[in-house]
């Protein structure tokens, strides 16, 4: 009698904790489980609990799933190891972005490593309180393409106003509508012709649309004085004049497209792709001139985590950071769109 007696003990025991949360034979952090209800200010805060951790190079920190999954530019590898031992501190740039519906957050900004700036692209998913998928995409210095990690990361810089702006329920368009227009720029950069997307003679842009990458800008850039006025320079101009010319021909293949945050409250979609370029280097702009990119002439890739800012149906502004990578990168995570 005893002995069955603590059997139902034990039992009740270990149902309570169920019920409470407090039982988890699945997880590897002491720290407590994130609210259920986690919304956009419990969301940015357990971004800067995950950089508190990384800084001090102790992921127990965290509330973590035993199986969750991590990643460093597409490289499967353990909490704990790669960026967690080397990151030394949060730098000035931050941007965060919030999809609380599906317990979601991303953070752009800088990091420090060995002495200078980088900037990080980071992705956490929340499940059942605990955090099941860490994707973190880095740019160093030197990492291919444009960058601007030093004026990004001054003391000082932010987002412009616009990207903080709170949409209307009534106003904001349908998750799938955010991701079709986001995917609308893939479509339309792969293999531009400046035809539109699909042919269809148009972009998803609005006439002030101004992109930067790697912390550089590239578009808008003013003229330089010394440059003749019949140059081609794309930089100067904005996202729908880059398009309408057929300016990135040299794109032949944009895949594993995912939209995994969608912030709709402000208007905003956080996607992940892979450019795979460098294959074709010469082509027709669609103004007639022949054009040829220096430097595109063996197989590349870059690896793109990009956040458009969708006002009125449209993309306004544009965040990307991504390095250059393995030619035709396969990613590990699931659910990616190929190029089409």
């Amino acid at each position: 009698m005893r002995s069955a007696l603590i059997a139902l003990g034990a039992l009740a025991i270990i149902a309570a904790a169920v019920l409470t949360g407090t039982f988890a034979p699945h997880v590897a952090a002491a720290t407590g489980p994130i609210p259920l209800n986690c919304n956009r200010a419990c969301l940015e805060d357990l971004v800067n609990q995950y950089l508190a951790a990384l800084v001090a190079h102790d992921p127990k920190r965290l509330p973590l799933s035993a199986d969750a999954m991590y990643t460093e530019n597409d490289q499967t590898i353990e909490v704990g190891d790669g960026f967690w031992k080397t990151a030394e501190a949060v730098g000035n740039y931050k941007h965060y972005f919030a999809d609380p519906e599906f317990g979601q957050v991303v953070f752009m900004g800088s990091m420090r490593e060995a002495s200078a700036a980088l900037l990080m692209s980071l992705r956490l998913r929340v499940e059942l309180g605990r955090i099941t998928e860490i994707e973190s995409i880095y740019y160093r210095q030197g990492g291919g393409g444009p960058s601007g990690i030093a004026d990004m990361d001054k003391p000082g810089y932010k987002p412009e106003d616009m990207w903080f702006k709170s949409i209307a329920a009534a106003q904001r368009p349908s998750r799938q509508e955010m991701i079709a227009i986001a995917d609308g720029y893939f479509t339309g950069l792969q293999k531009n012709d400046g035809k539109g997307i699909n042919g269809t003679g148009t972009y998803p842009f609005t006439n002030d649309c101004h992109r930067i990458e790697n912390g550089a800008p590239t578009t808008n850039v003013p003229w330089p004085a010394n440059q003749p006025a019949d140059a081609i320079n794309a930089f100067s101009m904005d996202c729908l004049s880059q398009f309408k010319l057929g300016y990135y021909f040299v794109v032949q293949s944009i895949h594993h497209r995912r939209y995994p945050v969608v912030d709709m409250e402000r208007g905003v979609v956080w996607s992940h792709a892979v450019f795979d370029q460098g294959t074709v280097n010469e082509g027709t702009l669609s103004d007639g001139r022949k054009y040829t990119f220096k430097g595109f002439n063996r197989p590349s890739s870059i690896l793109v985590t990009e956040a458009f800012l969708i006002e009125n149906r449209k993309i306004r502004r544009v965040e990307m950071i991504g390095p250059s990578v393995t030619y035709h990168l396969t990613s590990p995570w699931p659910g990616g769109l190929s190029g089409r």
